[in-house]
């Protein structure tokens, strides 16, 4: 069950103060608090009857709660059904046990192999039992009104009002809309529910009224200004749903949601804060120091290489600008040495620069003088994939001049990045870079890293340096 808010169970509209309330120990619960508990201790079960084999079940388990989560919060879908979801459900867990089972094959016999698949059927089918009645559980909640997400509206046309009489009329979806905000004149939905002002008041709506749900409709409103108004610190904590516009057809937006017959597609909020950020920071740790141990070798003989070509100093240091403004010491092996310090933070591409020897060329061209900033990744200046990094006179120069150029700092500098491995290196497009960035961020997931790592070692193999 993915996609929405995690439903928080709390009294709606309820008089009495919470100390009082028979809900006050339910507002504390929340849909991951159950569900992924109980699909946890159901996948762990067959420990009772086969104990030898613990570390391979743990296995299982958190790999299982990995793949079920993306990585992020746990979230109910609105349309709560565990048909619609047992399919992804069970290509997860399946692909699970088996990455489990290879792994076991490779270092004890057979007979293991097929006592651990026999117990990864059973448990399988212990969490398909359980979501049963989690989601039954999730349901009642629902309609007896005891789980409710506070929702505003964005738009006030006739299909927000549509959307108001639905959710009204069905309690299942667990949205209860507080009101609609509206740019133009067409207001239609204020026969059914308040107008709490326009699109600029967003942030202080979602805060005066602890909204947790943003659900976009039709409304004359702005895009461009729609985007940043979503995208404010107050409202980055709120689901984001929207109405497609051609909302008559078929979406295919993989596990497809709806309010009625409405189509509805969830919009990913970036994740790379709280689990999500602890994840990829474990990541970096291990893949980094795997690869740093790696090719310390190489390194050392670029080092030797950059010394016998130029002399003293072979790691330069350089001013970038990292998650939230932060400027950190970049490091590289140099392939020339700069007049001064004002050269080295304002000289756009040295690639034609005749002071570049044969050394510095081959280690530009293979990106191999940016093997030391593997120590800024395990250092946490950096990480291993992300935006990559600009020195402060060039930030300032396109965060004026490119479209949410200064956005690509909500995530720390990546070693590689995706608009590095989309053929944006060098002397390319700023704005195209900025928007493969943001796409980065806004889609980020553990498995879109490792491709972009995979694809980076491509490129590299192939030599399609600078």
């Amino acid at each position: 069950m993915e996609g929405a808010q995690p439903d928080v169970l709390i009294a709606s509209n309820s008089p009495t103060p919470p100390a009082q309330s028979p809900h006050t120990v339910l507002t504390r619960i929340r849909a991951w608090m159950m569900v992924l508990p109980v699909d946890a201790v159901l996948l762990m079960t067959p420990v009772l009857w086969t104990p030898q084999q613990v570390k391979a079940t743990i296995a299982m388990t958190a790999l299982s709660v990995l793949m079920v989560t993306r990585g992020g919060r746990y979230r109910a879908r609105l349309h709560l059904s565990l048909l619609d979801e047992l399919p992804a459900l069970l290509s997860k867990l399946l692909t699970a046990a088996a990455v489990v089972a290879t792994v076991i094959s490779l270092r004890h016999q057979q007979e293991v192999v097929t006592i651990f698949l026999v117990n990864a059927a059973i448990s399988i089918g212990l969490v398909v039992a359980g979501r049963v009645v989690t989601t039954q559980l999730i349901t009642w909640s629902r309609l007896r009104r005891v789980t409710v997400h506070r929702t505003v509206l964005i738009g006030g046309g006739g299909l927000a009002a549509e959307l108001v009489r639905l959710l009204t009329r069905y309690p299942r979806y667990g949205l209860a809309v507080i009101g609609f905000l509206e740019d133009g004149t067409d207001c239609t939905a204020e026969e059914v529910t308040p107008r709490l002002g326009s699109l600029p008041d967003l942030e202080r709506v979602v805060r005066e009224t602890g909204a947790d749900v943003l659900l976009i409709a039709d409304g004359e409103l702005s895009e461009r200004e729609l985007l940043d108004a979503v995208r404010t610190p107050a409202c980055l904590r709120c689901d984001l749903l929207i109405v497609p516009r051609m909302h008559h057809f078929h979406t295919q937006t993989g596990l497809a949601d709806h309010i009625g017959s409405i189509p509805i597609m969830r919009i990913r909020t970036p994740n790379l804060t709280g689990p999500a950020r602890l994840v990829k920071r474990g990541f970096d740790i291990l893949v980094g120091g795997l690869l740093l141990a790696v090719v310390s070798p190489l390194l050392a003989l670029c080092a030797l290489a950059v010394r016998l070509e130029g002399g003293n100093g072979v790691i330069f240091r350089q001013s970038r600008v990292g998650r939230d403004g932060r400027l950190f010491d970049c490091l590289k092996l140099r392939s020339m040495r700069p007049v001064d310090a004002t050269e080295s933070a304002t000289n756009w591409s040295i690639a034609d620069d005749n002071r570049v020897g044969p050394v510095g060329r081959l280690l530009r061209r293979t990106s191999l003088d940016e093997l030391p900033q593997l120590w800024n990744i395990l250092h946490g200046d950096m990480t291993l994939v992300g935006p990559r990094p600009e020195r402060p006179h060039f930030v300032r120069q396109f965060s004026a001049q490119y479209d949410r150029y200064d956005h690509r700092h909500r995530v720390q500098a990546g070693l590689t990045g995706l608009a590095q491995v989309s053929g944006l290196r060098g002397d390319t497009s700023i704005a195209d870079r900025a928007r493969y960035d943001n796409y980065y961020i806004e889609n980020w997931s553990l498995w879109l890293d490792i491709k972009i790592l995979i694809r980076t070692l491509h490129e590299v193999l192939l030599v399609r340096g600078r």
